[in-house]
Parts: C-alpha cells; sequence; structure tokens
C-alpha cells in the first residue's frame, strides 16, 4: 500500500461524523482561550474564567440564526432545482461524458470551480446537484464508480470562491464607505479578483484540480456500484376537486415562478455597484425558489420535491449554531486578534502576506465564515501592513486564499453537499486534504512570485 493510499484510509478512519467534529472544535476553541488567555471582557487585565468564555459561546450561538435560515433554502431550493426535468435534461448533456471515473471527476471539478468562482452559492448547490447526477447516472448504468472522489470534486470550487465574484473581503474593500474605508480607501476588483495575480493562480487551479481528479480516477481499481436512489421529478396525481386543480395547475405555477423570477432579474438590472454586486444569498435564493416552481410547473410537484429535500438539511440546522457558537469564542475573547498578531509580528513587508495566508487559514477552522472573519481578522492585517509597508490588495487576497483552502478540511460548508449526494465528511476528506496542499503550493507560490 503506498504512502497516499495509507493517508487517505487514516483519515478517513480517524474522523467522525461533522457534529462530533463540530462539538469538537467547541471545545477546543474553549480550552485555547482559557490556557492562552487574550484578553479580559473589560480590558481589565484580568484573567478569563471558564463562566466568561463560555457566555462568549452562548453569544455567539444565536447570532447566525438568519444566516443558517439563507443555507437551509439554499440547500432545499438547490435540492428541489435538481429534482426538475429541465435541470435533468441539462445535467445529462454533461453526465453522459463521465463514463469513468476519472472522467466524471474531471468534469465535476472544472465546472464546479468555475461556477464557484461566478458565485459561490452557486458553486455550492451546482457542485452537489452535479455530483449526484453522475452517481445516479453510473447506477441506472449498474456502473462501477468511485462515488466519494466525485463528491470531493464537487465540494472542490470552495477552495477557490473568494478568490471569485463574491469573494467578502474583495468586494467589501471595493464598496463605497465600508468599514475600512478611512483606513485603506477604496481598493477595486481590478486590484484584487481581477489582478494577474488572482487571475492567473485561478486558471493555475482550474487546470491542476481537475487533471488531478483525473489521475486519481484513474489509478483507482478497487470500485464498487453506487448505492444512490434516483431522484425523479415529481409526477402530477389527477386533481378530483377544484382546489386540488389549483395545486396542479400549470398556468398558475408558471405565472408565479415567472414573477419571481422577473423581480430577481429586475433586481439584477438595477442593482447598484453593477457588475456581480447582485449576486447575493437572498437574491440566489429567491431566484431557485422561481426556477424551483417554474421548473417544476404545479404547486404539487415542487412541494412534494420539497419533501425529499428538505431531509438533507438537518446538519445545517443543528451545526450552524454551533460554529456560531465557536465564532463567538474567538471574536469576543480577542483570541482571532491574538492569532492573527502572532504571524504579523514577525513579518516582513515581503512575507507578511505569507503569514497572513497561514493565519486565515488557522483561523478558518474555528471560524468558517469569510464575511465574519474579514470583519475581525481584516483590520489588523490592513493596519499591519500599512505600518510595514506591504502590498494592501496582496494581503487582502492572502486573507482570501488562506481562508478558502482550509475549507478543504473543515467540513461546515459541505454540509449541503453531504445532504444531497448522501455521503459523509470522512468519504470527502481524504481526497480534499490533498487538494488542500496543492492548492497551498499554488497560492503561496503566486504570493511570492507576484
Amino acid at each position: 500500500m503506498n504512502f497516499s493510499r495509507r493517508l487517505m484510509n487514516g483519515l478517513k478512519n480517524s474522523l467522525p461524523m461533522p457534529f462530533t467534529i463540530a462539538v469538537m472544535l467547541t471545545l477546543a476553541a474553549i480550552l485555547s482561550v482559557y490556557f492562552l488567555q487574550p484578553t479580559a471582557p473589560d480590558s481589565s487585565g484580568e484573567k478569563l474564567g471558564l463562566g466568561h468564555i463560555i457566555l462568549f459561546w452562548e453569544q455567539g450561538f444565536w447570532e447566525l440564526l438568519a444566516f443558517t435560515m439563507q443555507m437551509v433554502l439554499i440547500l432545499v431550493l438547490g435540492h428541489v432545482l435538481a429534482l426538475s426535468k429541465p435541470v435533468d435534461k441539462f445535467t445529462s448533456g454533461l453526465i453522459k461524458y463521465g463514463v469513468t471515473t476519472a472522467k466524471a471527476a474531471a468534469i465535476v471539478a472544472f465546472t464546479t470551480l468555475i461556477v464557484a468562482f461566478i458565485n459561490w452559492g452557486l458553486g455550492l448547490v451546482f457542485g452537489a446537484i452535479i455530483a449526484r447526477k453522475m452517481g445516479e447516472h453510473a447506477a441506472a448504468q449498474g456502473r462501477k464508480l468511485n462515488y466519494p472522489l466525485i463528491g470531493a470534486a464537487g465540494y472542490s470550487g470552495f477552495m477557490f470562491w473568494h478568490g471569485g465574484f463574491s469573494g467578502s473581503a474583495p468586494l467589501t474593500v471595493a464598496a463605497e464607505n465600508h468599514f475600512l474605508f478611512d483606513t485603506i480607501g477604496i481598493i477595486g476588483a481590478e486590484q484584487t479578483i481581477l489582478s494577474p495575480m488572482n487571475i492567473t493562480l485561478f486558471i493555475l487551479v482550474l487546470l491542476a484540480i481537475p487533471g488531478w481528479f483525473f489521475w486519481m480516477g484513474s489509478k483507482k481499481k478497487n470500485e464498487s456500484l453506487v448505492q444512490l436512489k434516483s431522484t425523479k421529478n415529481q409526477e402530477d396525481e389527477k386533481p378530483e376537486t377544484s382546489a386540488e386543480r389549483l395545486d396542479h395547475s400549470k398556468v398558475l405555477g408558471l405565472l408565479f415562478g415567472g414573477l419571481i423570477i422577473g423581480i430577481g432579474i429586475y433586481k439584477a438590472v438595477t442593482a447598484e455597484g453593477g457588475g456581480f454586486s447582485f449576486l447575493q444569498l437572498n437574491f440566489i435564493n429567491f431566484l431557485l425558489l422561481g426556477l424551483g416552481i417554474a421548473f417544476h410547473g404545479t404547486f404539487y410537484k415542487f412541494i412534494k420535491a420539497t419533501e425529499e429535500a428538505i431531509g438533507g438539511s438537518a446538519g445545517i440546522i443543528i451545526q450552524f449554531p454551533l460554529y456560531a457558537g465557536i465564532m463567538g469564542i474567538m471574536k469576543y475573547s480577542g483570541m482571532i486578534s491574538l492569532v492573527s498578531e502572532a504571524f504579523v509580528s514577525i513579518s516582513t513587508p515581503e512575507t507578511l502576506p505569507i503569514f497572513t495566508f497561514f493565519s486565515a487559514g488557522l483561523v478558518n477552522i474555528f471560524v468558517p465564515s469569510g464575511g465574519g472573519q474579514w470583519v475581525v481578522q481584516g483590520p489588523i492585517v490592513m493596519s499591519a501592513a500599512l505600518e510595514i509597508g506591504s502590498s494592501i490588495p496582496k494581503n487582502i487576497m492572502a486573507l482570501a486564499y488562506g481562508d478558502q483552502i482550509t475549507n478543504m478540511i473543515q467540513p461546515f460548508w459541505a454540509l449541503p453537499l453531504l445532504g444531497i449526494t448522501g455521503l459523509k465528511a470522512k468519504d470527502l476528506i481524504p481526497y480534499t486534504f490533498v487538494l488542500m496542499l496543492i492548492g497551498s503550493v499554488i497560492f503561496i507560490g503566486g504570493l511570492l512570485i507576484f
């Protein structure tokens, strides 16, 4: 057994389910803050007690409830869309080329990376959908496939989302009157997302990651049949009453779905800021709702698809508050500042982006939220960059790269994909761990060269 096989088997056998991981990270955050003692809550310099830290956890526990509902909707509505005939027809055009594990994994990784670069929410749903469709196609044909590898390919888009058009840090600093405006002014997308460095690194990732999946897929010999129930679009039952005719009315369904889509298009066209500024979570969910109703054609079929899809959201509902609690511990105790300042204190103008990359990756394991991480870590990094004369745009992207790369070992954002594909986190991480290593080499190289 070669080293890579032993590494993957070791990771797979040592990983518990995501909820257990979230609990273990919570305990690790509590103990880390207790022993490292970043700051006292009242700045008095007194030692933080466990009671204070637990209260930080409880305070943060409730701070992402709106975000949790957004993520539940993006999972459920995306899954509902996947159950419709039009999406099934579209994905069939792609999956017919995935006749082997190698080809299927490369196709899923390549398309998911592109979609995630455009918008992370769309990439999250698309990657899960196309991975599941590949599995369904293989199961229907009785063909062997390495389904966990395909699932990992569907998650690969999250290793470059923060460098794309929906990246929290670069979009925030490109807006007028952002919270760091008085410190760094406006940093346009041409200096971050559309910079030669970022575009070059994205192209390298777009070539390297699907290439690795193709190579890995062609190495696999012990493949098995995918045990996956096909998700078919719901068929209408014959209505018996006038009220039921409304439930099964294609005219009403298409009109209402079209109305929502029309509103979404209007919001996109008239959005302030131009470009892709309209691609926010609420917009995506609103559009998915309209498309789901319109594509299913009737309210009856839409609701039946929703009932089938909603079971996969259980992990998000119960685990997101746990991670919000961890964020509360890290934020209110000052732990994030401690981690960031430790890296900054040993930096030079040339090495600060590298240390920013590593510190952001470390913080992301405990606080897997790009926007939240930028709010608490961004001011520290920007202040340090100004103080020692390091490039502001490069450090912004360094934070973005670090934040996104450790998504490959943090199952938080994989929850929607796990719900749709039926896979477990331990099935993915042996592969995504390697993606993190490949991506780290690319990102660090880019930060050093440009």
